[in-house]
């Protein structure tokens, strides 16, 4: 009997690209790949790279270039790149990486296995010519339900699944293998955007928004149930346009209630949320459902007006501070965090100082700060207006600077506070978990002291004893741990 095939993939970028990499790995397994956790254990590394910015670039590319250090020296005999960067870039990369065996889009993820093979069996697939995804669907929404299923959509699965692969939960659950054992998955809610930010060239690789079918989410929830999953974190590139081209932009404050009733599900968490979209219902859903936690992952990007019409977005500090005093007008322990783009084309010191005080007047949880750099492809890379580079350096440090103080502070403004914490690891560093105001990787963790006998994946109830930093030093409250309907609370 042959000796099978075996893959290892390297996840770079965000939790859209880990779906997408659960479902390569579906896909490989079902064709009878074995799945490795090193690459050099692998006879083929598959690297999911992100293309977003230059930072993230240049991982992927580190990314790559150590995976190709392994051949020759261990059983990796080819290297092949896939995700947004090797979606964007296509024959460029292949050209100037030709330490790549391989170079795939997205419309080689249904014939992965094939393709893997064939570079494994020392055959050439031509990179693909890179091309605007956004013109692949209809100009309008409603009308691009009907042509999705002539287009590649990483994450969306398909829709019927070789024998033997579908789950009790249902016929229509994905084709996906899960990657590790952590109590958190996330479910792709949608693929693309409609949004013109002209900053962002993501719209341009990823194509225009669809969402996918309620019942398709639903199944895939109720899979990861089945599989151990305690938190759900829903992810897109926009998730309050979810279901305008099914005919319903309420769609989302429907599925949510839907979700948080799946067995073995204690949280459901959105992400990618819009300002400029958000709505009353949609909130109030958001801070009244149980086991869905009051997170608000908001993008604002900047809060002075002129910037924010620059990047072609809306809304001012003012409106945006409303929008939070809403929020915790109705859930007065919500976590919330941002992104922010200091330094873009024309941002005067009397703009920098408005973002200064929307960041003071917020409470945000968590911060994320960059500098503007040209993106390849996108309107704001044709201003005029730029900043020397130094300044954007500069104004990146002061409002770095700021962010770290203030995201410490609002730390120490939740000492005294019952969270619940959902367990992520215990070892001989301690036990450490988040709490429902926190999300996975990005907006910092909580310590528990005193909870050893605790296992990976429960949810306790704690008190808030100290801080460090971001971070939170909690205490179990004795005999307590979390109920199902009070989780996500």
């Amino acid at each position: 009997m042959p000796e099978r095939r075996t893959v290892a993939l390297v996840t770079l970028g965000c939790a859209r690209n880990e779906v997408d990499s659960e479902e390569l790995a579906g896909r490989l397994e079902a064709d009878g790949w074995d799945l490795v956790e090193d690459a050099a254990d692998a006879d083929v590394a598959v690297v999911n790279t992100c293309g977003f910015v230059d930072a993230a670039k240049k991982d992927s590319v580190d990314a790559l270039l150590e995976a190709n250090d392994l051949k020759g020296h261990g059983r990796t005999q080819a290297v092949v790149a896939v995700g947004c960067m090797a979606e964007r870039y296509g024959k460029d990369l292949a050209e100037a990486l030709p330490e790549a065996d391989g170079v795939l889009g997205f419309d080689d993820y249904a014939d992965i296995s094939d393709r893997l093979q064939t570079i494994l069996s020392g055959g050439i697939h031509a990179a693909h010519t890179p091309r605007d995804r956004r013109k692949l669907l209809p100009i309008s929404p409603a009308e691009r339900q009907e042509s999705a299923a002539e287009v590649a959509l990483p994450g969306h699965g398909p829709v019927d699944l070789p024998e033997g692969l579908a789950p009790s939960s249902g016929p229509r659950a994905p084709l996906r293998r899960r990657l590790d054992g952590s109590p958190v998955a996330s479910v792709k809610l949608a693929s693309g955007c409609d949004r013109r930010c002209t900053f962002c060239a993501i719209p341009s690789f990823r194509g225009s928004f669809i969402s996918r079918r309620p019942s398709d989410v639903l199944n895939e929830t109720r899979w990861l149930g089945e599989q151990g999953v305690k938190e759900i974190m829903l992810v897109s590139e926009n998730n309050t346009s979810y279901g305008k081209d099914l005919g319903d932009i309420r769609l989302l404050e429907s599925l949510l209630p839907e979700l948080a009733e799946v067995d073995g599900i204690e949280r459901v968490r959105v992400s990618y949320l819009q300002p400029a979209e958000m709505r009353p219902g949609l909130i109030d859903v958001l801070t009244s459902t149980p086991k869905v936690v009051p997170y608000f992952d908001l993008s604002f990007q900047h809060s002075a007006p002129g910037v924010l019409r620059a990047m072609r977005r809306f809304g001012d500090t003012d409106r945006f501070l409303e929008l939070l005093d809403t929020i915790r007008s109705k859930a007065p322990q919500a976590g919330v965090r941002s992104n922010f783009i200091v330094g873009f084309p024309g941002e005067s010191e009397a703009d920098l100082a408005e973002l200064e005080r929307f960041l003071n007047g917020a409470r945000l949880d968590a911060i994320g700060v960059f500098g503007y750099s040209d993106e390849e492809g996108t309107e704001a890379a044709t201003y005029d207006n730029k900043l020397d580079e130094d300044v954007v350096a500069e104004r990146l440090a002061r409002v770095s600077r700021l962010a770290e103080e203030l995201v410490s502070q609002r730390a120490e403004e939740r000492v005294g506070e019952t969270v619940h914490v959902l367990v992520e690891s215990v070892d001989e560093e301690g036990v450490y978990g988040r709490g429902a105001h926190q999300a996975p990787e990005t907006d910092g963790q909580v310590l528990l002291t005193g909870g050893e006998e605790l296992s990976v994946g429960r949810i306790v109830e704690a008190k808030v004893v100290g801080t460090e930093g971001v971070d939170l030093v909690a205490e179990p409250v004795t005999g307590s741990l979390a109920c199902s309907e009070e989780a996500g609370r």
